[in-house]
C-alpha cells in the first residue's frame, strides 16, 4: 500500500498589508521529497502523524512536499499557483493507493478566497475520482461544503491550544488505511452556523467549548460515525465561508453525517452568547498586572507531600490585538508604552524589530543602545517607542522545542535576536522574523528565566498556553488594537455571509 504525502498551510489574515510570498515560506518550512521527512518526523504535528503511520498502520510512505508559512497576509497567486503545481504533479507520479494532505482551511489569495478548496479541486482533477483522500485541517480552518465535496475525509484538531496535532495525523492516516482496504466508505458532511467565534471562547479547556467538546467526542462513538470534528473558525478573513463548522466523517451514510453535523452546529448556537468573552483595556491591565505582582505571595496547600507551597507572583499580559500566531504585525508597541508609562518593574517584552536588532549587533554586548521600537508595519499596533538600554545577549534565534506545543514545530527560529535591558529588570527582546510565542525556547534560549520575572507580555491569544500558563500567575487578557482584535466589530467585513452572529 503506497501512500502519498503533502502539506501547504497557512493561516491567511485577509487584513494584513503584507503579502506572504515564497520568502516567507522559505523563512518557515519548505521542503521536497525526501527532505520532508526529517524535518516533520519527530514533530507534534500532523505530518509528523502521518510519517508515523507508515509503521503503525504498514504502508510505503511517499513523500512529495510541504510549506508552512507564520501567520501574516494572504498567499500570493504565484506561490500559491506554483506550490500547489508541485503537489498535483507529485501526487500524479507517486500513482498512490492514497493520499494524506495537511491543510490549514484558512489561506486565502487574491484570486481564491477558499484557496483550501482550490487546491483540493485541483488535485482531485489531477488523480481522478477513485484515489481516496483525507485532509487534515486546523482548528481554526474556515471550513467550507466544498472541501467536503471532494475529500473522502477531513479531519480537524479538537484542542486549542493545539497539542494534539499528531495524534489527529496518526486518527487521519488510520481512516485511510481503513479505506483503501476496503474496511469503510467514508463521505462528509459540513454543517456551518452562522457565527464568528472570538480566539478566548474557542479555548478548548475553557466552558462552554470544553463541553461542546465533549458531546462531539461522545457523537463520535455512534455506529457508523468515524470522525467528528468541531471547527472554531478564524475570524481575521474577510470571506464567504468565514467562521465555525462543524465536519462529520459517515461510513457511506451522508444523512447520518448531515444529521449529527446539524445538531451539534445547532448546540454551538444556542450558547453562542457565552462563546465571547470580554477583555479590560491597556491601562485598566497593566494597572491590575502591577498589583497582582505587588502582592503577597499565595500559599498553596495542595503539594502532595503535605507541605506549603509558596506560588510567585506573575501576571501574564495577554495582547490579543497583536496576535503573532493569528497574522499580526509582531511589533504593537500598546502594552510596552504602557508599562513604561506606569513604571512596571520585572517586565518581558518580545517585540518583531529587524532594524533595531541590526543597530545592537553594531554597538556589541554591554554597550549602550538608543533606538526607537516597533510600530513600523501599520499604525494599526500602537506607535513607534523610544527606548534605552544595555545590550544583554545577541543569539542567532535557533532552538529545538521538545515537546507537544501549539503548532507542532521541533526546529525553530526567530532569526537573529537581541536581548536588550531597560533597567529596573525589564528586558525587551527583539527578533528578526515575527514569531509566534508558542515555546518557552523563545526567552530560555536566550539565557533568560521566564520564572524570574513579574509581567510577561504575550502577543497571542490561547495558543501560549501550553507553553506559559504552567508558569502559574494570573492570566490578563487585553483588548488592544491590531489585526487581530478580539472584537470582530473592529473590522470592515465586505466579502462575508450576512447575517453572522455577533456581527448582526
Amino acid at each position: 500500500m503506497r501512500i502519498a504525502v503533502g502539506g501547504f498551510m497557512h493561516e491567511s489574515n485577509t487584513f494584513a498589508s503584507r503579502p506572504t510570498d515564497l520568502q516567507r515560506f522559505r523563512e518557515g518550512s519548505l521542503t521536497y521529497a525526501d527532505a520532508v521527512v526529517p524535518v516533520w518526523q519527530e514533530a507534534h504535528h500532523e505530518m509528523g502523524g502521518f510519517i508515523e503511520g507508515a509503521t503503525r498502520f504498514g504502508y510505503e510512505l511517499v513523500p512529495v512536499a510541504m510549506a508552512w508559512a507564520t501567520p501574516s497576509g494572504p498567499v500570493t497567486d504565484e506561490f500559491f499557483d506554483s506550490f500547489t503545481e508541485t503537489l498535483t504533479t507529485g501526487f500524479q507520479r507517486a500513482q498512490p493507493d492514497g493520499i494524506l494532505l495537511a491543510l490549514h482551511g484558512a489561506m486565502v489569495t487574491p484570486k481564491h478566497p477558499d484557496a483550501d478548496a482550490e487546491v483540493l479541486r485541483r488535485l482531485r482533477a489531477a488523480i481522478g475520482p477513485n484515489v481516496p483522500l483525507a485532509v487534515s485541517l486546523d482548528f481554526h480552518g474556515n471550513v467550507s461544503p466544498q472541501m467536503a465535496d471532494t475529500a473522502n475525509i477531513l479531519v480537524g484538531y479538537q484542542t486549542y491550544p493545539h497539542v494534539d496535532q499528531r495524534q489527529r495525523g496518526r486518527f487521519a492516516a488510520e481512516l485511510l488505511t481503513r479505506t483503501v482496504r476496503g474496511e469503510v466508505r467514508p463521505v462528509c458532511f459540513v454543517a456551518k452556523p452562522p457565527m464568528l467565534l472570538n480566539l478566548l471562547g474557542q479555548d478548548t479547556n475553557r466552558q462552554p467549548m470544553k463541553e461542546l467538546m465533549g458531546t462531539a467526542r461522545e457523537m463520535e462513538k455512534q455506529p457508523g460515525v468515524l470522525s467528528v470534528s468541531l471547527m472554531a473558525g478564524f475570524p481575521y478573513a474577510d470571506v464567504p465561508d468565514v467562521g465555525a463548522s462543524v465536519i462529520v466523517v459517515s461510513d457511506g451514510n451522508r444523512e447520518q453525517a448531515r444529521t449529527i453535523a446539524d445538531e451539534l452546529a445547532t448546540e454551538m448556537w444556542n450558547v453562542r452568547a457565552r462563546l465571547n468573552v470580554p477583555c479590560p483595556l491597556p491601562e485598566e491591565a497593566v494597572q491590575r498586572a502591577i498589583a497582582s505582582t505587588q502582592s503577597p505571595p499565595r500559599i498553596d496547600l495542595s503539594d502532595d507531600t503535605g507541605g506549603l507551597v509558596v506560588q510567585r507572583t506573575l501576571a501574564l499580559l495577554v495582547d490579543l490585538g497583536d496576535n503573532v500566531g493569528g497574522g499580526s504585525a509582531g511589533d504593537g508597541t500598546v502594552l510596552l508604552a504602557e508599562l513604561l508609562k506606569q513604571k512596571a518593574k520585572g517586565f518581558i517584552v518580545v517585540l518583531h524589530s529587524p532594524a533595531a536588532v541590526e543597530a545592537a549587533k553594531v554597538v556589541g554586548i554591554s554597550s549602550t543602545l538608543e533606538t526607537t521600537v516597533g510600530g513600523s508595519v501599520d499604525k494599526l499596533h500602537g506607535e513607534p517607542v523610544h527606548v534605552r538600554g544595555v545590550v544583554k545577549s545577541l543569539h542567532d534565534g535557533k532552538w529545538v522545542e521538545p515537546e507537544a506545543r501549539h503548532g507542532g514545530r521541533r526546529q525553530n527560529d526567530q532569526g537573529h535576536t537581541a536581548v536588550l535591558d531597560l533597567g529596573d529588570n525589564n528586558l525587551l527582546v527583539l527578533n528578526t522574523f515575527r514569531t509566534p510565542p508558542f515555546s518557552l525556547g523563545q526567552l530560555t534560549s536566550l539565557g533568560i528565566d521566564p520564572r524570574q520575572a513579574k509581567i510577561i507580555v504575550v502577543k497571542a491569544a490561547v495558543a501560549y498556553k501550553a507553553a506559559y500558563a504552567p508558569l502559574g500567575g494570573e492570566i490578563i487578557e487585553v483588548d488592544t488594537p491590531g489585526l487581530t482584535a478580539i472584537n470582530p466589530a473592529r473590522f470592515e467585513y465586505k466579502r462575508i455571509r450576512r447575517p453572522l452572529y455577533p456581527l448582526e
